[in-house]
């Protein structure tokens, strides 16, 4: 393999981990291939040149210490267009025209097709992950990386619920015109989890990920708050 062709398939795999990960850091891609920062960098400035990155603003905390804050990138929509679009255009037309022909109530039925599809489809690879929501969660997200949606899973809220994130969706454009088809696609995760989940941010309205919020636990009381709430229901019960 000649230097170019070295230098290009990097390239393409530090891209391919802001469209899965991001918002990430050069630093996080470093480790994750097992590269120098400077090299990640290298490869980040001509991303960002060919205007297929960008950074993402993200808000600083007042706890954070001095120096500069970490630069966290995010593909834009130059990367995605040159990803699996699914015959896009041509589904858009078709899913428009069955709704001049047969009403809103026929684009509905249609989403809920999808979403029974998409239950069917990854219902097998979720069901051998066991019953624990986060372990069917990471199923999910390798089954759904494996069709080209870049899924990952991330822990929030001290461990009490996760994030089910996609940095791509091969019928992004589609999904855009048609909201019908990221809510289909929610209540079959909905299903899929066996847990309510709740559509925090998708690609199609705007954003740089399809983000899912997926409850996995209930946060504990501590003894000191339950010992008062018990007081105080002797109390109203005197």
């Amino acid at each position: 393999m000649n230097k170019n062709t070295d230098e290009a398939g990097t390239r393409q795999a530090v891209l391919d981990l802001v469209v899965e990960k991001g918002p990430v850091t050069a630093t996080v891609i470093a480790q994750i291939l097992r590269l120098t920062a400077a090299a990640v960098r290298r490869h980040i400035t001509a991303l960002e040149h060919q205007g297929a990155i960008e950074v993402l603003e993200l808000p600083v905390s007042e706890s954070r210490g001095r120096g500069r804050p970490a630069r966290h990138y995010v593909a834009t929509e130059v990367a995605h267009g040159k990803l699996p679009q699914e015959y896009s255009d041509l589904a858009s037309r078709a899913i428009e025209y069955l709704g001049q022909v047969a009403g809103e109530d026929a684009i509905d039925a249609f989403a809920a097709a999808r979403s029974r599809e998409i239950e069917r489809r990854y219902s097998q690879v979720v069901r051998d992950a066991g019953t624990d929501p986060q372990a069917r969660a990471k199923a999910l997200a390798d089954a759904l990386t494996a069709d080209g949606y870049a899924a990952t899973v991330r822990q929030v809220g001290n461990g009490f619920a996760i994030q089910l994130c996609q940095g791509h969706c091969p019928v992004q454009d589609v999904a855009h015109d048609f909201p019908q088809l990221c809510d289909a696609e929610t209540q079959a995760f909905s299903r899929l989890l066996n847990v309510h989940v709740q559509r925090l941010a998708t690609l199609a309205g705007g954003e740089h990920v399809c983000t899912t919020h997926v409850p996995i636990g209930m946060p504990a009381v501590r003894n000191g708050n339950l010992r008062s709430a018990s007081r105080g229901n002797q109390l109203g019960r005197k």
